[in-house]
């Protein structure tokens, strides 16, 4: 739901009701990662995504049957080899989609509005629902925010709500989406109840450090990629918004003073582009000492076999080299700008996803990893 959480706060401003879909449980290769949803408002109109394409023609008509009756569904679709024209992923995953009538006169829709609102403008959000468990536990919602206070609820045992809301605080605080399974008395014993939960979370953060023009490449290619894009150069001239039409700041400072004082989180990512060594070193001391998740520095091997020595002699342990990407980039044979900073880029989903960097073909390793923001497929 919080996925197109504005385009749903402006349905719920206009007083549209709506039904929403959302992946609760992926497996194998499943296409999108839970959280992903589609919404239809009660003219057939479509929004959102929650398969890319595979099954999106049946989880409308289960919008459309929810604004009917008014009836929340779980419905699992997998591949179906008995049946060439089933409906199902032809990729061979499995994905639980949970679809929700969101009306004015729903017990949760406040809870929803107020959830969608704080989404949309920005502000970091959890929404817990139980997706299985007692039928009377299945139409509340639970609304955390990063402060943590919160409203709504999911009824039965007092102990549910507090150990759902600790569940959500936890990972909101990671912006990770995905299910806890809890007893009804609000324990951790499996088997009673499936807690799903959704975060959104403000864009992360890439910082490009080096106003060059590889920097203008992966400017763009990280807006692509979701990404919130900072340029710091401590050179005026270079550091321009003409250079840097695209980039969200662009900041006049030395990289690594801007660096101790803006913020960043576990999913910022660190780009050095300066290949400097008085730019260099200062900024990368504090980059490795941070918990981001990622510290890329641009520079020839040779550049980078005296970058290290430096940073020995100004205190770096050896664990904290290692964190350093360096040359950056995976090995694309890249040579331009725009091909520099794809090479880049991949090296960023690599690492934020787990993968290996070699081509798929004849490595026999899964296309669509598990990672932390992936649920498992809940029992129907």
């Amino acid at each position: 739901m919080l996925d197109i959480a504005e385009e749903l706060n402006r349905w719920s401003d206009e007083g549209r009701s709506f039904a929403v879909a959302t992946v609760v449980g992926v497996g194998g290769s499943a296409p999108r990662d839970p959280g992903a949803a589609l919404a239809v408002d009660s003219d057939g109109t479509v929004i959102g995504s929650v398969s890319g394409g595979c099954v999106e023609g049946a989880v409308y008509e289960l919008c459309r049957q929810a604004l009917s009756d008014g009836e929340r569904v779980l419905e699992r679709f997998g591949h179906s080899d008995e049946d060439a024209f089933a409906v199902g992923l032809t990729c061979g995953g499995v994905i639980d989609v949970l679809v929700t009538p969101v009306e004015a006169q729903a017990p949760a829709a406040g809870v929803f509005r107020a959830a969608l609102a704080a989404a949309a403008q920005g502000e970091p959000v959890a929404l817990a629902r139980i997706v299985r468990g007692p039928a009377e536990l299945l139409g509340g919602a639970l609304l955390v925010r990063s402060d943590g206070s919160g409203e709504g609820g999911l009824g039965g045992h007092p102990e549910l709500d507090r150990t759902a809301a600790a569940e959500a605080r936890a990972l909101l605080d990671t912006g990770r989406t995905g299910t806890v399974d809890l007893s009804e008395d609000g324990s951790h014993c499996p088997g009673g109840l499936t807690l799903f939960v959704e975060s959104r979370v403000p864009q992360p953060r890439m910082i490009v450090f080096g106003a060059i023009d590889f920097a203008a490449a992966l400017v763009r290619v990280g807006k692509f990629l979701g990404y919130h894009v900072t340029v710091c150069d401590a050179r005026p001239v270079f550091a321009t918004r003409a250079r840097f039409p695209e980039a969200d700041d662009i900041v006049v400072d030395w990289p690594h003073r801007y660096l101790q004082r803006t913020a960043t989180d576990e999913r910022t990512v660190l780009c050095v582009l300066t290949h400097d060594a008085k730019f260099d070193v200062p900024l990368l001391k504090a980059a490795l000492r941070m918990p981001v998740a990622y510290v890329g520095a641009m520079g020839s091997r040779r550049t980078h076999e005296d970058r290290t020595r430096r940073l020995r002699e100004v205190g770096l342990s050896g664990r904290e080299l290692a964190r350093l990407r360096s040359p950056i980039g995976l090995d694309l044979g890249a040579r331009t700008p725009e091909e520099t900073a794809l090479s880049i880029a991949a090296e960023i989903v690599a690492a934020r996803r787990g993968g290996t960097g070699v081509p798929l073909t004849g490595s026999g390793s899964p296309i669509h990893r598990d990672s932390g923001t992936r649920g498992s497929a809940v029992a129907a």
